[in-house]
């Protein structure tokens, strides 16, 4: 398994929000990116996960709500790549495809656009 800190991980996805394009990041709303060491048990090799409301899916119900959650897993990132190249390359990836859940683009779509 390739080794990585903690921070120089956390360091990789804050480089990945900061190429998705300023037009998107403007429209995010009530968001929270994370880090987790490891995915729940019951899915161990989760890369990332969404929880909250896609934008698409609120109404006027939608106020005073805790933020949406994108969780970015480190454990099966790191054991899933061999070199710190693949690792910011999937890990790009995986901010991307979260990101575009807040946006209401389904998993499908995703497998389509190469952000499986």
């Amino acid at each position: 398994m390739l080794e990585m800190t903690r921070e120089e991980f956390e360091e990789l996805v804050a480089e990945a929000l900061d190429r998705i394009p300023p037009e998107l990041t403007r429209l995010m709303d009530n968001v929270a990116v994370f880090v987790e060491d490891e995915p729940p048990a019951d899915d161990p090799e989760l890369l990332g996960l969404y929880e909250g409301t896609p934008l698409t899916d609120r109404g006027e119900w939608y106020a005073g709500v805790l933020p949406d959650r994108i969780t970015i897993y480190r454990g099966p990132t790191l054991r899933m790549c061999e070199t710190r190249q693949e690792v910011v390359e999937e890990t790009e990836v995986t901010v991307v495809h979260e990101i575009a859940h807040h946006f209401g683009i389904d998993d499908a779509r995703l497998h389509a656009l190469g952000y499986g």
